[in-house]
């Protein structure tokens, strides 16, 4: 039994990367005009979320997406989540509605085909550069200015598997401060079981995305950093603490 399902993990893997790298290589020509030029960002993010919903349909994922808050049109928003893979961009893409930048490592810069698109559309931090991590804050300002929103998964990696949820950078809240635009935290209940890093796991099924009620900025400080930190923080734990418990999943540590 094991043997046919790690023959279908094996064939289900190559499948999602080869729809990843093809798909973006069969639109590159459209996007190379697309992303060349800034004004065009709403309309790439729209193909994007046309992209990301291909994506986890042909791997046979269905999302389901509850909501205590509505996200509004044409506004700018902070959007968080836990981090598992890299399934988690596709799912995002679907949750948040919004035309958003994603804020990610510089190692994606380096895959193919991928990261030359993430390069052009995303700001992207070497979290070794001061410089590089300064200058993030002045790329998502520009692009705030624009009115679009941004995405960050604030753990900043994939936690090992023995971990529910890393502790969390301070960029997303500083950024959500400075600019006085509402924290959207979201949990992703089922990507670590549906898709984790380990080639030879994972299985097409329900993934389940929680928008939890917006963690507002207005009046707040960088005095408030801490705090608001620690309730996005404490609300995706606890999410997940909850889920997991109610599946009868022994809870793991921090």
């Amino acid at each position: 039994m094991n043997f046919f399902k790690n023959s279908f993990r094996f064939f289900w893997r190559i499948w999602f990367y080869s729809w990843v790298f093809f798909s973006i290589l069969v639109v590159l020509p459209v996007l190379f005009i697309i992303i060349s030029n800034e004004k065009y960002y709403k309309t790439f993010y729209k193909i994007a979320r046309v992209w990301g919903k291909t994506i986890l349909f042909v791997m046979g994922f269905t999302p389901e997406i509850t909501a205590e808050e509505e996200i509004e049109p044409d506004k700018s928003y902070m959007f968080i989540a836990n981090h598992a893979s890299l399934v988690d961009i596709m799912l995002m893409l679907v949750a948040a509605k919004n035309p958003a930048v994603f804020v990610g490592k510089k190692e994606l810069v380096k895959l193919p085909v991928f990261g030359y698109v993430f390069r052009k559309t995303s700001i992207w931090v070497d979290r070794s550069s001061l410089k590089s991590r300064k200058e993030v804050y002045e790329r998502a300002q520009h692009k705030l200015n624009r009115g679009l929103s941004i995405i960050i998964f604030p753990e900043g990696l994939v936690p090992e598997e023995n971990i529910i949820l890393s502790e969390f950078k301070n960029g997303a809240f500083r950024l959500a401060i400075e600019h006085q635009i509402p924290i959207v935290p979201m949990t992703f209940l089922d990507v670590k079981k549906r898709f984790p890093w380990p080639f030879f796991s994972g299985w097409p099924g329900k993934l389940r995305v929680k928008i939890h009620t917006f963690i507002q900025t207005k009046g707040l400080t960088l005095n408030d950093l801490e705090s608001i930190k620690k309730q996005a923080y404490d609300i995706i734990y606890n999410e997940l603490v909850n889920d997991m418990k109610n599946q009868d999943i022994d809870v793991l540590k921090k």
